[in-house]
């Protein structure tokens, strides 16, 4: 949106020594950013009243003449022109080497035909003055040399800002130079000139007469229009707008059409609110009903296109059809054209959502739209009819009123929010000390009224910022931090008190558990989306679906429900991973969910852990982790096979994507809440992934809540070397590993520090091979080869006992 510094000017006083940067900067760190500060019209004083005294044919050219011509008595200039009405004596518009015109020409030093030109005699059309002419400018002879166009017609030069339409997106008193002109009194704490007050308006609406208004307006209760004004005015007289109306409108992206439509985009750039002014000829009936469409029809616009409009779409209609797009744009049969005598002035608001609406939906963005769209005030209205009224009678002196202002549409409440803010809250946001008579100062020039009661202001909101803007006290402030200046604000840290944070039992768990899992697991931590779809529960294989946790307006039918469990995003991890690596290793801490008929939806807290090995088997490897992060964590929990009579929640044991042999539950305070397995080779196989994989699950839920006892074992460093010792049982193939396990943990022997599973073999189909690892060690002293030896027996001895007896050759 482009804002005229001149216009401006009109009600706020702005010192010429403010440089047009200056004015920007202020202007985009207190109220809106501030794209461009550009000057238009510098040409106005630098083309100047000159008096041809010679002309001559050019020797190379016989259509372009070589015209002297003096600019005082003393300075002289010769250009080739091509004018054919330039003659000896004739006082002429010259523009020196250097001048830049309105269509963009920068005047440069050049040679026509040969001979060098010192600037241009100008015409009409090149100072913006006409669309088109032929010849130069022929000025009154009266007028002294030297004289600038702009004295001549009455032009001056202008500096333009561009302003971001974004930064003004909340405030609807903005889109007008008028609410400009207040912000720059505020920055500046100058006077912001009235001229429409109280009087101005009863002196305007003086002119209403008794008679019968010949527009009737008749507004429907269920249509968008929250107030619409309306007046008749007779011998009105269509012609060209006065340069300094066409001047501003050109400045501002505005092409001069005539003067009573020039007025109408005159005022609603004023003032902000827009208008539409009809040819009274063309409402059939003498009335205007504003009502929604009723049916699906179509309606051209100003613009020459047929819109489809909706059934529910607000419009003005006449006694036969449609006339106005409410709050968008005119129909191309009821404006103003050279023949117009009599108007009717149309002053209105509407819904903002419908107008916004509406206008997305057809692609029309208009500036009534864009202003409508804010939530403009109706207050306003009558302002803005009354200001129409008075541009339109010195544009045409004859034009009169005829009948009154007719109103029709809600009652227009004066709807003003207050509040108290308290001196000590203002300083504690803004962080410094401001003294309440600036306070007041700021507020006031705002157009806030506002009343001091000890430390506490109690304010009333102006109506035009209470329709979106002003909502809480925090706004208030916002008011005070802008016009004072954030840069002027010194920047100071919040004084908060400082205290350690105590992790949850759930934050320490989880953490403990990704240090473990990142170090001693070699494991990425990883995220997936909770979110899945069909297809990919479908590949996966697993057995619901979720259907009753389906979002209702998906983005995606790949994501279209919460995931019931986690493996199947696991298993899409995993296969992509498979394609690019020989190993990985990952795990996640994230949640599944699974239809809960009391709570709608049961969340469950997991712990996903993934070894992959093209390789080698990867089962015992996890298992083994899985061990060592329930011993760090301090999970009371050991590795169980299948139970006849306990399942696991996680996975079912049936399911086919589970190794045949490669399975653990994990008991947990005497429950299953966890399992690790190998995949079924056949399982991985529709994924195409090659190799050896195997997954563990844990339930995090029953005791993410439950601090668990830190137990802390501090031990020296042995002084003495261990020993350790191989060998390899055979056992039938569905014998587990874990019976192995707990036939060694019945040998008491406190040298012995552990037992550890090195391998497994498949000899046959009947048997397998286990090869596990002990170690010894004593603190005190180094183990002799004779207790070595019969410790080592004592160990074969056992497991042959319990049926595990040592593999022979």
């Amino acid at each position: 949106m482009l804002i005229s510094l001149d216009w401006i000017r009109d009600f706020v006083n702005i010192s010429d020594q403010k440089t047009p940067s200056d004015l920007g900067v202020r202007l985009t760190m207190a109220t809106a950013e501030v794209e461009e500060v550009q000057e238009v019209g510098a040409y106005w004083q630098k083309v100047k009243v000159v008096e041809v005294i010679e002309k001559e044919p050019h020797p190379e050219a016989d259509k372009l003449n070589l015209v002297t011509f003096k600019i005082s008595d003393d300075q002289t200039f010769r250009v080739v022109c091509g004018a054919g009405n330039v003659s000896v004596g004739m006082k002429a518009a010259f523009a020196p080497n250097g001048t830049t015109l309105p269509n963009g020409l920068t005047l440069e030093p050049r040679k026509i035909r040969g001979i060098l030109s010192e600037g241009m005699l100008c015409s009409e059309e090149e100072l913006g003055l006409a669309e088109t002419s032929e010849g130069i400018i022929e000025l009154d002879d009266s007028l002294p040399l030297g004289t600038s166009m702009g004295e001549v017609y009455k032009q001056s030069s202008d500096i333009l800002f561009d302003i971001d339409n974004k930064s003004l997106t909340h405030r609807p008193d903005l889109w007008g130079h008028y609410g400009i002109a207040r912000e720059f009194a505020a920055i500046y704490r100058e006077e912001l000139k009235n001229p429409f007050n109280e009087d101005w308006q009863n002196k305007i609406l003086s002119q209403v007469t008794k008679d019968e208004s010949p527009i009737k307006i008749k507004v429907d209760r269920d249509s968008s229009c929250l107030g619409y004004f309306g007046v008749s005015m007779d011998q009105v007289t269509i012609g060209e707008s006065p340069n300094w109306l066409k001047t501003r409108l050109i400045n501002v992206g505005l092409r001069p059409i005539n003067n009573i439509v020039d007025v109408s985009n005159y005022v609603m750039l004023e003032l902000g609110v827009p208008l539409h002014i009809f040819d009274r000829s063309k409402i059939k009936g003498g009335q205007v009903n504003i009502k929604r469409m009723g049916s699906d029809g179509v309606f051209k616009t100003l613009d020459e296109v047929d819109r489809q409009l909706t059934s529910s779409d607000t419009v003005i209609c006449d006694a036969n059809e449609p006339l106005v797009l409410a709050g968008i744009m005119g129909g191309l049969n009821s404006g103003v054209d050279d023949q117009t005598q009599n108007i009717f002035i149309e002053v209105a608001n509407w819904v903002a959502p419908e107008v916004r609406k509406t206008s997305t939906r057809l692609g029309l963005r208009t500036d009534s739209s864009q202003r409508y769209e804010k939530s403009l005030d109706s207050a306003l209205l009558k302002r803005t009819l009354c200001r129409t009224i008075e541009l339109i009678q010195s544009l045409c002196p004859g034009a009169k009123i005829i009948g009154g202002v007719d109103y029709d549409g809600p009652e227009i409440k004066i709807k003003r929010s207050s509040m108290e803010l308290n001196h000590k809250r203002i300083e504690s946001v803004l962080g410094q000390k401001i003294a309440s008579e600036l306070v007041l100062s700021i507020l006031s020039s705002l157009d806030f009224e506002v009343e001091k009661k000890g430390e506490n202001y109690h304010i009333l909101v102006p109506t035009y910022r209470s329709t979106k803007d002003i909502n809480c006290t925090a706004d208030i402030i916002e008011e005070l931090g802008r016009m004072i200046g954030y840069d002027n604000i010194t920047p100071e840290a919040p004084k908060l008190a400082i205290s350690v944070s105590k992790l949850s039992s759930a934050q320490r768990l989880t953490r403990k558990m990704v240090d473990f899992l990142s170090l001693h697991g070699q494991s990425f931590e990883m995220q997936t989306s909770p979110m899945v779809g069909e297809k990919l529960l479908k590949k996966a294989e697993w057995p619901d679906f979720n259907e009753e946790l389906r979002l209702v307006n998906a983005i995606s039918n790949d994501q279209d429900r919460m995931r019931p469990s986690m493996l199947p995003s696991l298993m899409s991890v995993l296969a992509n991973n498979t394609k690019n690596f020989e190993q990985c290793r990952f795990f996640e801490i994230g949640r599944s969910y699974l239809k809960d008929q009391k709570n709608f939806s049961k969340e469950n807290h997991q712990l996903a852990v993934v070894f992959y090995d093209k390789n080698e088997s990867v089962f015992m490897d996890l298992a083994n982790t899985m061990e060592g992060l329930m011993r760090f964590t301090n999970l009371p929990g050991d590795l169980i096979g299948k139970h006849p009579k306990f399942k696991n929640e996680l996975v079912l044991e049936d399911w086919q994507g589970i190794h045949p042999i490669e399975f653990y539950n994990i008991r947990v305070m005497g429950k299953m809440h966890g399992v690790i397995f190998g995949l079924h080779p056949l399982y991985l196989r529709k994924w195409k992934i090659k190799g050896h994989a195997a997954i563990a699950l844990l339930n995090l839920n029953p005791f993410m809540e439950k601090p668990i006892k830190q137990k802390f074992k501090y031990k020296s460093i042995p002084k003495f070397q261990g020993s350790t010792f191989d060998y390899t049982v055979q056992v039938k193939n569905q014998t587990s590993v874990g019976e192995i396990l707990a036939t060694l943990k019945k040998v008491k022997m406190k040298e012995v520090q552990g037992h550890k599973v090195v391998d497994i073999f498949h000899d046959d189909d009947a048997l397998k091979s286990v090869t596990i690892r002990t170690s010894f060690l004593d603190p005190e002293k180094t183990l002799s080869g004779e207790f070595l030896k019969g410790a080592e027996k004592s160990i074969i001895e056992n497991l042959s006992n319990a049926g595990f007896p040592l593999k022979q050759g």
